[in-house]
């Protein structure tokens, strides 16, 4: 049985920050992508696409998750999910990865995860703003997309670099194919030989 990736999906999500990330997922053949809603209601993108939940986030089974994304929003300005918080709680317990990018950082930090984890954001004062007792600055890491103790955290203008860590942490592909596939994406380095 195949690994799966998940993603949440809510009203006004940042559809193109996972995009990059989800399409070398999907495309490596060696996971089903599932989305996941905070109910199985449809939701609306940011983007304008509709889209209709495969699950519910409290049908989420641990065992069956490879990666758990959340992708940015303006929902998380706006409110936490305890349910959420939980269950990110449970699968980082688990050491099952977990990717926040832009505002889906205040909730992977909101659950505890940046306490002795090096972590990224919009920026430090960001994460201080939004989050009154937000106290982990010392781990703070002023880059667009970094990786620590199976939680990928990025900028929501790091959405090549959000990819560049999924895609090494679930060893989607080697290290010389992943180095090509930024060079390509971020750049605009066409390869020698199309190996990605």
């Amino acid at each position: 049985m195949k690994r799966k990736a998940h993603i949440l999906v809510f009203d006004g999500l940042a559809d193109w920050e996972p995009a990059h990330a989800l399409c070398e997922i999907n495309k490596s053949g060696k996971f089903d992508v599932i989305t996941v809603g905070l109910s199985e209601m449809p939701v609306l993108t940011m983007g304008g696409l509709k889209l209709r939940p495969e699950m519910a986030l409290e049908n989420v089974i641990l065992e069956e998750v490879g990666i758990f994304i959340l992708p940015g929003g303006d929902m998380w300005e706006e409110q936490s999910n305890e349910n959420l918080k939980m269950l990110l709680g449970r699968l980082h317990a688990a050491e099952i990865l977990i990717g926040g990018i832009c505002g889906a950082t205040l909730e992977i930090a909101r659950a505890g995860l940046t306490r002795g984890t090096r972590h990224t954001s919009n920026s430090k004062d960001y994460l201080k703003t939004m989050i009154a007792d937000y106290s982990d600055e010392e781990f703070y890491v002023d880059e667009l997309a970094v990786t620590d103790k199976k939680v990928i955290t990025a900028s929501g203008l790091g959405s090549i670099e959000f990819g560049r860590e999924v895609i090494k942490q679930l060893g989607i592909y080697s290290e010389t194919d992943t180095r090509i596939w930024y060079e390509m994406f971020k750049h605009g380095v066409m390869p020698a030989s199309s190996a990605v």
